[in-house]
């Protein structure tokens, strides 16, 4: 086996102190916005985003004029974009069916599935408005049939931005704030005298927003860890170039100052073609800045002499986005377990998935892809499962059983639950207390 680094990233103990620095901000901030509400929220919009006004929440007449602010061609995509995502958010909630099965006579077995009742939607902004974020978050919510979906983002450029609002409110939010960072994460959680709490929170953000999330687990729901963006490249000389693969990588690496981009591949000469194209973009594109420090501190190229290797390599980094361009892309997505989304083949594309193709683009980030997918209709729903006993032969039966299996465990008020049952429906005439003898006499 040989796997070869052509560059490798910043090692894994600076990100953990970065990550170090992060917790303990969030956590001094989450607890001030606990113990003083709107009055911390205020302070730290006008801290971090340079934003003050009366209320945080926009108005219907707000959010009206804003939406007119909005270019016809503009709202055309947004209602576009919106439209796919809606479709396939439908088409995922119609495959998830509520049951009821009778497993035996007499005993009906089932499931519902409930919307989570208040949802608090977190749309990125500050640095690029992320538009398509409120798509992915609201309008799949909306699908979900949840009743209280509340939306924040921060300002952009000093006001809200029109087309973020434009998408929030047609996917469906039901209040609109305009905040960003850990005060809106915070906000929305814990409550303020003027924002009620909800059940869950969702959407992609910075590592403070991400960190938010983290420590507010338990108390709300989440969607999943969704910290800065992250992207793999797996190529072959049969399907890809050094300038596609650098668009690929750069593409993704302009979200932020820290997001991993990794070339995998089978050819040194696909390898350092890349390279090189990285180079020459650098010097073109207009997120340069950016993108630069992110393949600088991030970036890694990776040579393996084979696919099994790729696939090993893949499957270990659990990247949020794979674009895979090969002579196998059907191979890759038989054989890969453990990633946020895949994009097969040179035709599509990470951005298609970000912005307008229909699936979600909140993925698992930090090796989450292991244990979760992304976020989707389903995670919006909570499966409840109930039972029902409907004839007097099934209690007497199913409590027998239960009975002593409670005894079993040595838990005799379990086992008199079930006595009682079998005492009431079945005719055995045992005393109360006296659970042991129905190791015998429920027989």
């Amino acid at each position: 086996m040989a796997i070869r680094y052509l560059k490798e990233s910043k090692p894994d103990s600076e990100r953990a102190e970065d990550d170090a620095k992060v917790r303990a901000v969030v956590e001094v901030t989450l607890k001030d916005i606990e113990a003083r509400g709107d009055a911390a929220v205020r302070d730290l919009s006008v801290k971090f985003d340079g934003y003050d006004r009366e209320s945080y929440r926009l108005s219907d007449e707000e959010i009206q004029a804003l939406i007119a602010k909005v270019s016809d061609r503009d709202m055309a995509d947004i209602k576009f974009a919106q439209e796919q995502v809606r479709n396939f958010a439908k088409a995922q909630r119609d495959s998830m069916l509520d049951i009821e099965v009778e497993t035996m006579p007499g005993v009906i077995l089932g499931h519902k599935n409930i919307p989570v009742q208040s949802v608090g939607c977190y749309v990125p902004g500050g640095k690029f408005p992320m538009v398509a974020s409120a798509h992915m978050s609201v309008a799949t919510a909306s699908v979900a049939g949840v009743p209280r979906i509340i939306a924040c983002t921060p300002p952009f450029k000093g006001e809200p931005n029109p087309a973020v609002i434009a998408a929030m409110h047609l996917g469906g939010a039901h209040e609109i704030y305009v905040m960003g960072g850990i005060q809106a994460i915070g906000a929305m959680a814990i409550g303020t005298e003027t924002i009620d709490p909800v059940h869950m929170l969702v959407g992609p953000g910075n590592a403070f927003v991400a960190e938010a999330k983290r420590q507010l687990f338990g108390r709300v729901g989440i969607d999943l860890f969704a910290g800065p963006t992250e992207t793999m490249v797996i190529a072959d000389e049969t399907a890809a170039d050094g300038e596609l693969c650098a668009t690929d990588l750069l593409g993704q690496a302009e979200h932020g100052y820290n997001s991993p981009a990794v070339l995998l591949t089978n050819s040194e000469k696909l390898a350092r073609d890349t390279l090189a194209e990285i180079d020459r973009l650098l010097d073109i594109i207009p997120t340069a800045d950016t993108a630069r420090k992110s393949w600088e501190d991030y970036g890694e190229v990776i040579v393996c002499d084979t696919y099994d290797e790729m696939l090993q390599v893949a499957d270990d980094i659990a990247s949020e986005h794979v674009q895979v361009m090969t002579d196998r892309d059907d191979w890759f997505l038989e054989k890969m377990t453990c990633y946020g989304a895949l994009f097969l083949g040179p035709r599509t594309n990470v951005a298609n998935g970000d912005k307008v193709i229909g699936t979600n683009h909140t993925l698992p980030t930090k090796k989450a892809g292991r244990y979760t997918g992304g976020l989707w209709v389903g995670k919006f729903l909570k499966t409840h499962s109930y039972q029902k006993v409907t004839t007097d032969e099934a209690a007497a039966m199913i409590g027998a059983y239960g009975s002593r299996l409670c005894m079993l465990e040595g838990f005799v008020g379990h086992a008199e639950q079930c006595n009682i049952r079998v005492r009431r429906y079945g005719g055995i005439n045992v005393p109360y207390g006296e659970g042991a003898p129905y190791r015998e006499a429920a027989e």
